[in-house]
């Protein structure tokens, strides 16, 4: 299994995938605000998106894992 980790601290602004869909690698799978900017964060490889674990809203820390996926 893989996993999403937010690369900085900030608020998840927007969740770009369900569960059970099909990423790419490089796709944008979720986006941070920090600072009043927008931060895509993208997938590290192919596969599908087993688990989200923050909702819109949340405050995360960087290292924090986002989503997981195999």
């Amino acid at each position: 299994m893989s996993h999403i980790q937010a690369n900085m601290a900030g608020s998840v602004w927007k969740i770009l995938v369900d569960i059970g869909e099909q990423v790419a690698e490089g796709q944008d799978v979720v986006i941070l605000e920090s600072m009043k900017m927008e931060i895509p964060i993208g997938a590290e490889e192919n596969g599908v998106i087993k688990r989200i674990n923050v909702n819109e809203g949340d405050f995360v820390n960087e290292g924090d894992v986002l989503v997981e996926y195999e």
